[in-house]
């Protein structure tokens, strides 16, 4: 099989696996709905928001891996992948919302001298179907998850959910046999502590990329040190990396060469060295070099030195 029947396959493959998780997430999503509704639980309804910010993540990674095939155009110029940035931001302000709410509400309920009643059946039977369904979710994504990034990231996602689930569990437990009631609103607060580190984590990465930060796990001086060991190379300056979306790092840089490099026509030659050096040892796959003769930087604005 070639290469591009085999990315072909590989999207299909992706898309369908997303699109079943999704399918079953948004599912128990509706049945945790309903489930807190009838049981009074806290826990469900915590779950259930955590799900739906999940079931958002999901729709971003199937969008993304359909609109990141679409071909560039003199308009979007580097294509439309950055579209996945901004699914996520929304995804982080949701799971922020979530977790604000959740937690309010858990402490009203724990300093209230009105205690609410959850029933614990209901949110047994609630939760135990929302972890069956999620570890089928997550059976689903993880035959894909060593291959494709928006996988592997769904799969977090998911695992996230039977973190949750597990949770209300232990709460309705505790409820059925105790009859401690703040075990509910307990476990909410559980729910929502697993959700504001990935939030913070979510949108520390959507600012690094629309600030066109580095990447975090870019050595920009040890880049600079590559190139300036390539055969011809004098001085690299005016280095830019960012992102276009999280795992494609984009790279430029003015390149000052000897002058036998411009003498004998070998700038074909350096740039294919200069590209293959960020290729290999950075996966850098989008790079554009400015070649310039030796001292050419003195000319330039300091800005650009």
């Amino acid at each position: 099989m070639d290469a591009v029947g085999h990315d072909h396959e590989h999207g299909t493959s992706t898309r369908a696996r997303l699109s079943i998780a999704l399918g079953i997430i948004a599912g128990v999503l509706l049945l945790e709905v309903a489930g807190a509704w009838l049981s009074g639980s806290l826990a469900l309804l915590a779950d259930a928001g955590h799900m739906a910010s999940d079931a958002i993540g999901l729709v971003v990674a199937l969008v993304a891996s359909v609109v990141a095939a679409r071909p560039a155009t003199d308009r979007h110029t580097f294509g439309f992948r950055r579209v996945e940035v901004l699914g996520a931001l929304a995804n982080g302000v949701l799971l922020t919302v979530v977790a604000v709410i959740v937690a309010v509400e858990a402490i009203r309920r724990l300093t209230s001298t009105v205690e609410a009643h959850p029933q614990p059946v209901p949110l047994l039977v609630v939760a135990s179907v929302g972890l069956a369904a999620n570890v089928v979710a997550l059976l689903v994504l993880r035959g894909g998850d060593k291959t494709s990034l928006n996988l592997r990231g769904a799969m977090l996602e998911v695992f996230g959910d039977v973190l949750g689930s597990i949770a209300a569990i232990v709460a309705g437990v505790v409820l059925l046999t105790t009859g401690f009631v703040a075990a509910d609103a307990i476990a909410s607060l559980a729910i929502a502590a697993l959700i504001v580190p990935r939030a913070a984590l979510l949108l520390r990465d959507v600012v690094r990329v629309l600030t066109e930060s580095a990447p975090r796990e870019t050595d920009v001086a040890l880049i600079r040190t590559h190139l300036l060991e390539t055969p011809g190379v004098v001085a690299v300056h005016d280095v830019h990396v960012w992102a276009i979306t999280s795992g494609a790092p984009v790279f430029s840089a003015h390149v000052e060469c000897d002058a036998a490099v411009f003498e004998s026509g070998r700038t074909g030659e350096m740039l294919d060295a200069l590209g293959a050096c960020l290729h290999e040892h950075f996966d850098v796959e989008h790079s554009t070099f400015q070649l310039e003769p030796a001292g050419h930087s003195e000319s330039e604005d300091p800005a650009h030195r």
